[in-house]
């Protein structure tokens, strides 16, 4: 094998031991672009070496996505497969079939598209996949989302290269982020997952109330959820497996309340939202909720998606990162969350994850809301950490104490 292809058999070999820790006899529903076909075969191969039943791709091809846009009836963008996603909530409910996304989509597919079809369109497949997405929040089994490289992908990190060049430096970084380029690759993500886990460990005997930002074009405090519960790392799902749901991850996460987040917030890095640039984020919140949102490039795709529903102009995740994570230090804008969440600490507004919130297994839709668990169709992501942010623990009493500095942990 050439050293390329080594590299890729490496990441394939991760995805399975470390990213999903497939079972024997456990079947594996993967979803992938089609140029990610070499990464999908070696998938393919190291999940039937470790003993699964079965393995299903779903492929995409943004040509023909992008079609549906250019050629396709006007009035036909509220329609979305249920008949698809109904089966593959079928296939995860009793948790022996793993679920494997693989992305690597162009980030800018749908700029210049019309914005009202794009946002029809969104809302439509967050109806239809809404089952799929309670039971991967939930844990409902073991799963895992990676990327790989692909020629519009890799122009639009590395615009300046030849489309050969760019793609060899976008599977360069990626091997690099996720650990993948090192002799033991599984056990580079047990130690890390180590540390993760410690991480949080930390944090959830603190017992904040809440964390108050400070950095440039932010300053806003966020409420906790009372019995708020930080991850990070590898997860244990329902079925029994530790599995990591993000390769790469550097993030610890909880639930911010959805009714107590108040000031202001400026992104630090653009995002890719459903095809289309956003960048320039600016907004303030009151009580929880966005009252004044814009943003310098992609306003209207922005403020479509906050409309989406009531929970998605609230929060349902807080993240931490430091700013020193392997992908904030590679210098890479990745255009992908994925990745450029884990460069950053970072906010997202809409689905709170049931995991963040102790005793939810028991609650009522009604309870968790009453707990202050933010509910929405979407959930998107956007970072707001730099190498500027202080961020501070908050305590029942009032009092603070310094959590983050210039990025980076305190202690």
């Amino acid at each position: 094998m050439t050293p390329h292809e080594q590299l890729l058999d490496k990441y394939a070999e991760l995805t399975i031991r470390s990213g999903l820790n497939l079972r024997k006899g456990q079947q594996v529903l993967m979803t992938a672009p089609l140029e990610a076909v070499d990464l999908v075969r070696r998938i393919t191969h190291h999940a039937y070496k470790a003993g699964a039943s079965l393995v299903t791709t779903l492929y995409s091809d943004e040509q023909a996505s992008l079609m549906r846009y250019t050629d396709g009836n006007s009035e036909a963008f509220d329609a979305a497969p249920s008949w698809l996603f109904n089966g593959m909530a079928e296939a995860f409910r009793d948790g022996n079939c793993a679920r494997l996304a693989i992305i690597g989509e162009n980030p800018a597919l749908l700029s210049g598209q019309d914005i009202d079809k794009v946002s029809r369109a969104n809302r439509a497949r967050s109806v239809a996949y809404k089952p799929v997405v309670e039971l991967i929040t939930t844990f409902a089994t073991n799963w895992c989302i990676i990327s790989a490289a692909t020629a519009s992908h890799a122009k639009s990190v590395f615009p300046d290269l030849s489309p050969d060049a760019a793609l060899a430096a976008l599977w360069h970084a990626i091997f690099k982020c996720t650990r993948a380029d090192l002799a033991d690759p599984v056990a580079a993500w047990a130690a890390h997952n180590a540390a993760l886990h410690a991480r949080v460990k930390t944090l959830n005997e603190k017992r904040y109330t809440a964390l108050a930002y400070k950095g440039p074009g932010t300053d806003f405090t966020l409420g906790l959820v009372d019995d708020h519960v930080w991850a990070g790392g590898a997860s244990m799902a329902k079925n029994g497996i530790m599995c990591n749901p993000n390769i790469p991850s550097e993030e610890v996460f909880t639930m911010p309340h959805r009714e107590r987040v108040d000031g202001i917030v400026r992104s630090t890095k653009p995002l890719s939202y459903q095809g289309t640039f956003i960048d320039g984020i600016q907004v303030r919140f009151e009580k929880g909720r966005i009252v004044e949102g814009s943003a310098a490039k992609g306003q209207d795709v922005f403020r479509k998606m906050i409309e989406t529903d009531d929970g998605a102009a609230r929060l349902g995740e807080v993240a931490l990162v430091p700013h020193s994570s392997p992908i904030s230090a590679s210098g890479i804008v990745f255009n992908e969350t994925l990745y450029d969440e884990n460069a950053a600490s970072h906010i997202a507004v809409g689905q709170a994850y049931s995991q963040n919130l102790a005793g939810t297994a028991t609650m009522s839709a009604a309870e968790k809301l009453a707990a202050g668990m933010n509910t929405s169709l979407v959930h998107v992501d956007w970072m707001i950490g730099s190498g500027a942010l202080d961020v501070d623990g908050v305590f029942k009493d009032g009092k603070r104490e310094p959590l983050m500095r210039k990025g980076e942990w305190v202690a």
